[in-house]
């Protein structure tokens, strides 16, 4: 670790700025701790969407509690949003920043920060730190061959006046520095180009070159090539703005869980992890799809009629309620899923010896690292990747949303990390319990789950040698700190 803690540090803050996304937050909240390690004071500020995501006080008083050096400033909570051409939630994520950008600029005006680092979809503020002469690094959440996508956007978006969704299957979209991938699987709200949440993204592509650096939650001996390819600017427009420096200092990940209702934890938590210190060693299949991931009810009956198929398995099974038919209610906190009205007749009584169902949340950190957990179905959310890295844990890829097809395919062809289920891309989107099945057993029995296994563990690894002292990433995050606190 670098010794900034007990150097003189700077009484000027970084301001860390994540949309809010959980997953966002958390990631930004990581970044917080690490830079408060090493000397520098650190506030984050937080926008309150006008719509009902669930409490994140008691969360966030955790986190200040702590970490002193941790600060929390909320903006004014916006009471409507202005009308999105667009049916994604990231339209609106967007919109949200842009309407919160004059009470960040005030915020900014009046504390003077030595940096702002601001997450993807608040790019709207470079104009503000900017004008105030604040620097400006974005904290990219993905991997690097997300960033090495959206840097090369620009260029597919020149290059034909097509939308992914009208290309094929067998129509690949080609990036510097990852493997080639079906246009079907491109990130979800940049299918349609008409699509204001497009047009949006396409915005920030360009932005991502005007800033002072992009620091990424990665690192580099995990995505080498991406990285490479980013650096040496292959990914970029040629002629445009040059690709600001990168900085992987990952894998960031959470510190520890946080028991509270408002984002789970308590007796669930104690339940969930004194079953699995009953099982056997890599034993266990764990389920399990985010923060906002959520199966319809067929879905849900498929997963439990797979699980019910491999006999012998044991599972750790995360069941959130199914998607509200209201739009109204799209993005709001989901209640409590109903069981017994979700899952066949009979399967929590049939598969109570091998098998726990828990309901909406688990401390899914905790229970990657626990001995008992051999296999993990995930829906490819970077933040759960790099948990499942750091644990050693293989995994099945599901992706849902977001970015997680492009990252089910670097996964799978690049990192060689995990192998996908078969039909979530296809008609209805309903995986059958076959297939469920099908790879559950193959990832915990088969000599090819055996291999996957062992590429892990040395991804594992390698993530624990970059985060050394002297690491590749430990070293540029040092070094990064130490031009923030000197140029201040």
């Amino acid at each position: 670790m670098d010794g900034g803690a007990s150097a003189t540090a700077t009484t000027r803050p970084v301001v860390l700025y994540p949309s809010p996304g959980m997953g966002h937050l958390v990631s930004m909240i990581e970044l917080g701790k690490t830079l408060g390690l090493r000397g520098l004071p650190v506030t984050i500020v937080v926008i309150d969407p006008p719509y009902n995501t669930g409490a994140t006080a008691p969360f966030l008083a955790s986190v200040s509690a702590a970490n002193p050096c941790i600060s929390f400033h909320r903006l004014p909570k916006v009471d409507r949003l202005p009308p999105v051409a667009s049916e994604h939630q990231e339209a609106l994520t967007f919109a949200l920043a842009r309407v919160s950008n004059p009470h960040l600029r005030a915020f900014l005006a009046a504390t003077r920060p030595c940096v702002l680092v601001l997450d993807f979809f608040c790019s709207v503020a470079l104009g503000a730190a900017r004008d105030l002469g604040v620097p400006a690094f974005f904290f990219f959440t993905s991997g690097a061959q997300v960033l090495a996508y959206f840097l090369h956007l620009p260029v597919l978006h020149a290059s034909t006046k097509s939308s992914f969704k009208d290309m094929g299957e067998e129509e690949l979209v080609e990036v510097p520095g990852v493997p080639p991938f079906p246009a079907t699987h491109n990130i979800l709200p940049l299918m349609d180009r008409r699509d204001e949440a497009y047009g949006e993204f396409l915005r920030v592509c360009g932005d991502l070159c005007l800033a002072d650096g992009v620091i990424v939650n990665t690192f580099r001996s995990l995505e080498r090539r991406a990285v490479d390819a980013v650096v040496a600017g292959a990914c970029a427009p040629p002629g445009g703005a040059p690709t600001p420096k990168v900085y992987c200092i990952g894998p960031l990940i959470k510190s520890g869980e946080v028991g509270t209702k408002a984002t789970g934890g308590g007796e669930e938590e104690e339940e969930c992890l004194a079953w699995l210190d009953a099982q056997p060693d890599g034993s266990v299949v764990f389920l399990c799809f985010g923060s906002i991931g959520r199966f319809g009810a067929e879905q849900i009956r498929e997963v439990a009629r797979g699980l019910e198929m491999v006999s012998e398995q044991r599972f750790l099974w995360v069941v959130r309620a199914p998607p509200s038919a209201d739009p109204a209610k799209k993005f709001e906190r989901p209640p409590e899923p109903d069981l017994e009205a979700l899952l066949p007749e009979g399967f929590l009584a049939r598969t109570g010896d091998r098998g726990m169902v828990v309901r909406s949340w688990a401390p899914q950190r905790d229970v990657l690292a626990h001995r008992a957990v051999g296999g993990f179905v995930t829906h490819c959310g970077w933040n759960s990747v790099l948990e499942a890295v750091m644990a050693g844990v293989p995994m099945i890829a599901w992706p849902l949303y977001a970015e997680q097809r492009l990252n089910r395919v670097f996964l799978e062809a690049e990192l060689r990390l995990a192998v996908a289920v078969e039909g979530y891309d296809k008609g209805a989107g309903v995986v059958a319990g076959e297939e469920v099945a099908e790879k559950v057993r193959w990832l915990m029995e088969s000599e090819g789950g055996r291999e996957l296994r062992e590429r892990t563990m040395e991804a594992k690894r390698r993530a624990e040698d970059a985060l050394r002292e002297g690491g590749e990433s430990e070293a540029t995050l040092s070094g990064l700190v130490h031009a923030w606190r000197t140029a201040s």
